[in-house]
């Protein structure tokens, strides 16, 4: 969060819901349906990720000052979230996703599609969490510009990945797609570990060798 720039926050939301993240879960949907329907899905999803993305970059200082949240607490709250989201990737769990069975999906299989990518994709936690805390380091219209601009960015590059790779995603093997789990896992983890700290940092908490010999 120290260099505020339009690099910074790519980087974090290409790290909390870029392409590895997305992919898993396309690659999971890829299995059950069509090229064309896998193609229309991708199309609604990233317009609904894109102006969720967008709403909460514009929205963050109402959003935090109407639940009187400060800037540090998220920034706590957020590296957890990140970091328990992160062991869950790499000990194999998927949070929010659905039984393998099917089991009380619903009958329109791209509302169902929608459904089971709202909380990985849509309106993930993790990504509306980064959001937040990068439109809120710096008070200016033209940082929530660029915040909207490198989400914006972020599904693009996710949207073509997917359209890109669909016919791959659908051959991968499952134990593929668990390993790419685990290393994304342990990126997540590194992630929610440094916003934690920049958290504590927030809040007059300073560690050995972090200031330089101050």
């Amino acid at each position: 969060m120290s260099v505020l720039n339009l690099s910074s926050a790519f980087v974090t939301f290409f790290a909390v819901v870029g392409p590895p993240k997305v992919l898993l879960s396309y690659a999971h949907l890829s299995r059950t349906r069509s090229h064309r329907e896998l193609m229309k899905l991708l199309g609604i999803s990233t317009a609904l990720a894109a102006s969720v993305g967008v709403a909460m970059a514009f929205l963050a200082d109402g959003v935090t000052a109407f639940f009187h949240v400060s800037d540090e607490s998220l920034q706590l709250a957020g590296g957890v979230i990140f970091f328990l989201y992160a062991v869950g990737l790499v000990l194999g769990f998927h949070f929010g996703g659905d039984d393998e069975n099917g089991e009380g999906g619903l009958a329109n299989p791209l509302a169902e599609g929608v459904r089971e990518l709202t909380v990985p994709y849509i309106a993930s936690p993790l990504a509306i969490t980064a959001v937040l805390v990068e439109s809120l380091t710096k008070d200016t219209w033209g940082w929530r510009f660029t915040v909207a601009g490198a989400y914006l960015a972020v599904v693009a590059i996710n949207a073509v990945s997917v359209a890109v790779l669909a016919p791959l995603l659908r051959l991968t093997h499952q134990t593929s797609l668990e390993v790419l789990s685990r290393l994304l896992g342990l990126l997540l983890a590194a992630v929610g570990v440094e916003l934690f700290l920049s958290g504590l940092e927030g809040l007059g908490v300073h560690f050995a060798g972090a200031g330089g010999g101050h």
